[in-house]
């Protein structure tokens, strides 16, 4: 079974952060996806009043990355944010096989898609 959850660890969230070159701040976040056997991908956001996505993991499982991302974004929604958006470091083509951008040019994420089938990635 996949547990997909935000760490409270918050020198956990900066080693991450550290390690993919993303300045942390108290704003970030690490929603880590795990099973038994250990993690098995990661989201690096930031959350104030947007979301913001920094760094996605796996690039290799387009479905369990979808999972990760719609797990992040159901974090913001859960906050009351429901504006998310991308930065450079963030997997842009794999956002856009999964028909999760809204607007490339803002760099923004489409948060309805939370509510639509997960169908994009066959």
């Amino acid at each position: 079974m996949i547990t997909l959850k935000v760490t409270s660890d918050r020198q956990l969230t900066e080693k991450y952060y550290n390690e993919a070159g993303v300045p942390f701040s108290e704003y970030s976040n690490l929603l880590l996806a795990t099973d038994k056997e250990g993690i098995l991908g990661y989201c690096l956001f930031d959350i104030d009043t947007v979301l913001t996505v920094h760094i996605i993991e796996p690039l290799s499982d387009l479905s369990l990355l979808d999972g990760v991302l719609r797990s992040t974004l159901h974090v913001g929604c859960e906050r009351g944010v429901v504006d998310a958006f991308y930065t450079d470091t963030a997997p842009a083509a794999a956002f856009n096989t999964l028909n999760f951008i809204k607007n490339s040019d803002e760099k923004r994420l489409d948060v309805d898609k939370l509510f639509k089938s997960c169908c994009s990635c066959k």
